[in-house]
């Protein structure tokens, strides 16, 4: 049985023929990736990136923190930005202002290997300018979308499914 907040989840994320095509390119694009660089992950506790991050950390998924004031965050080496990681990452997660957007989505195409997807924050709002930079270069771009919000609805139920069955 569905709970209200999966029906909630489900009336505002499918609520478009592009929203619906979008949630499935999501749900496809989380269960198709590993590891996640999240771009303005926090040290304090109380922060939504802080909250998002252990939440992927707990659903299996190795977490990246890129903060240039941390050396450490959620048990993980922390980087100053994308271009210092030195292994290839599959999604960037970006909990920045609007206005610094367009910065890492440059640093995230410029990668020599590219990630999968880019997830701008819930609240960061739409950038048809950042989607024109991704749109040719073979990166998804998740606008004004929380990829922990994704993950609660469109995966988790499967994986709790799976663990019944078996």
């Amino acid at each position: 049985m569905k709970t209200t907040f999966n029906n909630w989840y489900d009336e505002k994320m499918r609520a478009t023929e592009e929203l619906s095509t979008e949630t499935d390119r999501a749900e496809a694009t989380l269960e198709a990736i590993s590891t996640i660089a999240i771009v303005g992950l926090s040290r304090s506790f109380h922060k939504d990136s802080r909250y998002v991050g252990r939440y992927l950390q707990s659903a299996g998924y190795r977490i990246v923190p890129v903060n240039p004031s941390a050396n450490e965050i959620l048990g993980q080496r922390a980087y100053p930005d994308l271009k210092s990681i030195p292994f290839e990452i599959d999604a960037v997660d970006v909990f920045l202002q609007p206005d610094q957007l367009s910065k890492v989505v440059d640093q995230a195409i410029e990668l020599d290997s590219k990630p999968r997807a880019i997830w701008l924050q819930l609240g960061t709002g739409k950038h048809p300018a950042v989607a024109e930079k991704v749109d040719g270069n073979g990166i998804e771009l998740y606008q004004n979308r929380c990829i922990k919000v994704d993950h609660q609805f469109l995966i988790r139920p499967k994986k709790s499914n799976s663990n019944y069955n078996d």
